[in-house]
This record gives C-alpha cells, structure tokens and sequence, in this order.
C-alpha cells in the first residue's frame, strides 16, 4: 500500500491518484491543491499545468517546473487554512506549506493559493508565495576544508572558486 502523499493518511490510489490519472475531478479546491502536490511528488507535470486556469498554462515553463519536482525532495504538505472551496462553492483560499530539500538546503514553499471552479472542475488560478528562510540540512563547508568533489584539493581552491 503506497501513502499519499498530499498527508492525507490514506492510499495514493484511494486519494489524488484518481484526480491525477483522471478517473474522478477533485471535489474541492483542497482536494485539488493536495493532489497538485501530489503530482509533484509523482513528477506528474501534465496534471500541474492542465489544472491551472487557461490563461495561466502558457505561463508555466515546462522544463523548469519538471527540474523542481524530480530534483527535489519532498517532504510533507500541511494545509495552514482555507476559506469557501467546498462542493458548492465557486471559487475558494487555500494557504499550505510544502515542505522539501533540494541541493542540500531544506526549504518551506508558503503559498496562498487561490481557486476557481470552471464547469464543475476545481483550477488553479494564482499563488502568492510567503518568503520563508532557507535552513541547511548538511553542515557548510568551510573555505580550508576538503572539496565534496573529492579532488583532494581545498574547497578554496576548487569548487569553492
């Protein structure tokens, strides 16, 4: 049994998978944000870019998205607040914090998205991202340390140039 991603404590195919192969539209512009997360757990760059409002697909640079997701670690979502997106609504907030490492540097992407239902499916139309402070998750390495290339040289005098 494979986790979803999204946090959601329930089975990938049981959860955003459905939305993402396309089997069922998410019901909710939180169903729909947990399973965009998803699909860059997955590297499902299709599903990013088809659900985001027409006008926002010519916007996204597939290759920059696709680097994100695959040379990323990702390491959790967690759903801070929403406001309308349910069944019913129109139109709908959700701010969210996804957690992942990349390069060595453990980063949190804080955006509030907003959401807009279009013929009874959920889109994603705009984000405003928070700025967060970049933590390490590796020690730094020092001016007269070894080279990480493993060169035998000082990092100074090699990679750190």
């Amino acid at each position: 049994m494979k986790q979803c991603p999204c946090g959601s404590n329930r089975e990938y195919s049981a959860c955003c998978e459905q939305y993402i192969r396309g089997a069922q539209k998410a019901p909710t512009a939180e169903a729909l944000m947990r399973s965009r997360y998803s699909a860059y757990v997955e590297h499902e760059i299709d599903y990013i870019i088809n659900t985001c409002v027409h006008r926002g697909r010519d916007d996204i640079d597939y290759k920059s998205t696709r680097d994100w997701s695959e040379q990323s670690k990702w390491i959790g979502l967690k759903i801070i607040s929403k406001e309308k997106g349910g069944i019913s609504d129109t139109e709908g907030t959700v701010e969210f914090e996804a957690t992942y490492e990349r390069d060595g540097l453990r980063d949190i992407h804080h955006e509030t998205g907003k959401f807009k239902k279009e013929k009874d499916e959920w889109l994603y139309v705009e984000g405003r991202i928070s700025p967060t402070t970049i933590v390490r998750s590796s020690p730094k390495t020092g001016r007269n340390d070894p080279c990480p290339c493993g060169s035998g040289k000082k990092y100074k005098h090699c990679c750190g140039i």
